[in-house]
């Protein structure tokens, strides 16, 4: 088959990796120089919706997988598919479950999902009323998207308020979502969805603060692991039943079938299952992870979802290995970061058993890497269990040189030790699924 991945993180490292590891014609725009020593790479502006589609059409493309969430807001998915080409991702309108969290909220209260309560917010005097309603610890988000940065959890009032002016002033139309705090361990579980029918993938869990023991300010994520040893019996069904399902047949009602990836961003709360948010594309770093110990071809996979055939690839099988990614940050992330520094031990680290290092903030340079962004690599290690895995990624990280680089050093720690635990909250929580659980003052 003849791929065209779009996009150049880790993420799309990540697939391509993946996609690799069968026979097929590899593509990607505009690529890094890792994902160049597996694909050929073009230039392009991503967001560009008849630039890609007019590549895919040179290429003569059987399958375009629109990586990042960016394109796919901008409707990269539409223009690809308007010229006749299987497109992995959903279209603009689809895409709005992650390119805004307050239309996210109404189509989860329409479908009876269960989430946190919240408020759309347009003033900062409505964002007071609300960080009161609820309390503290603050969960304040950008409507729009983020990259990942645009969600603080605070016990600081006026650090919460702080972010919300950041986040409305200056930017007419501009909402914030102020949610209530959500207890209990987190868990990433990808839906592959084609407008239909839903899959699961296995389920992860990242890292998003930039230091070790969770402190720090968010990030767009610094480390994955996965499977889930503490995850409760059932979860993966639950979620389908309860959450992507409904969420999925809810987009169609409307009109707008979802096609492509329902990230589902979930809390095990002590009240049950709760959604923390919906990304409408392949997490990073859980990718990573993922697929690594994804056994069934990825490429028969997404583009039976891109054709409306995933029914046909339900049955997946998994490696019985276990995976764990270590993300190595430039300097200043998730500030103001220094580029053009050289990234030297790449081939030392591939050298691990068990290694493989995926670029995302690189470039290429007088014949050798430098930085090029915040996230710079995602250092991935699978073993026989999390232990194992955890100590072939950390290995490889050592063997990395980044001048001023920093990682965090218990990615995975605490479930390798078996410190995890779900809370034993209530199977069925009818509650959850009462629409007036959303208090909005912007729907």
């Amino acid at each position: 088959m003849r791929i065209l991945v779009i996009g150049s993180g880790a993420r799309e490292h990540a697939i391509v990796h993946s996609l690799a590891a069968g026979e097929h014609e590899l593509h990607a725009a505009p690529g890094n120089p890792g994902i160049a020593a597996q694909a050929t790479l073009h230039e392009v502006d991503p967001l560009d919706g008849a630039a890609v589609a007019g590549l895919a059409t040179r290429l003569e493309a059987e399958l375009v997988v629109v990586g990042p969430e960016a394109p796919l807001v901008a409707g990269v998915a539409d223009a690809v598919r308007d010229v006749g080409i299987a497109c992995f991702g959903p279209s603009a309108e689809a895409a709005r479950l992650e390119g805004s969290k307050a239309f996210a909220k109404e189509v989860m209260a329409a479908a009876g999902v269960p989430t946190a309560m919240a408020h759309v917010c347009t003033t900062l005097d409505e964002v007071a009323a609300a960080l009161d309603a609820f309390g503290a610890p603050h969960v304040v988000k950008d409507d729009g998207l983020a990259a990942g940065k645009g969600v603080v959890v605070t016990s600081d009032r006026d650090a919460a308020l702080a972010h919300a002016r950041t986040c409305l002033e200056g930017r007419p139309g501009a909402a914030v979502v102020v949610e209530e705090f959500l207890d209990g361990p987190e868990v990433s579980l990808f839906c592959l969805a084609d407008g239909t029918d839903v899959v699961a993938l296995a389920p992860a869990q990242d890292f998003k603060r930039a230091l070790d023991g969770d402190e720090g300010p968010n990030t767009g994520g610094m480390g994955a692991y996965s499977p889930l040893p503490w995850a409760p019996h059932g979860l993966v069904d639950e979620v389908l039943g309860r959450v992507a399902r409904p969420t999925i047949a809810e987009m169609q009602r409307r009109g707008t079938p979802f096609a492509g990836v329902l990230y589902c961003g979930l809390a095990l709360t002590s009240r049950g299952l709760r959604v923390v948010e919906f990304n409408a594309r392949f997490g990073d770093p859980e990718t990573q992870v993922v697929l690594a110990r994804l056994a069934t071809p990825l490429a028969e996979l997404l583009h039976a979802a891109a054709t409306g055939h995933l029914a046909d690839a339900a049955d997946l099988h998994w490696r019985d290995e276990a995976a764990v990614t270590v993300v190595v940050a430039a300097h200043g992330y998730p500030g103001s970061v220094r580029a053009g520094d050289p990234v030297d031990g790449l081939a030392e680290a591939a050298e691990v058993p068990g290694v493989h290092v995926l670029h995302a903030g690189t470039a290429a340079s007088d014949g050798g890497v430098v930085s090029a962004g915040g996230r710079v690599l995602s250092v991935v290690g699978v073993g026989a269990n999390l232990a194992a895995a955890r100590a072939t990624a950390y290995e490889g990280v050592e063997r990395i040189d980044l001048r001023g680089s920093h990682h965090r050093g218990d990615i995975a720690l605490a479930a390798a030790e078996g410190r995890v635990t779900a809370p034993d909250g209530p199977e069925v929580d009818d509650d959850a699924d009462d629409p007036d659980a959303l208090i909005s003052s912007g729907l």
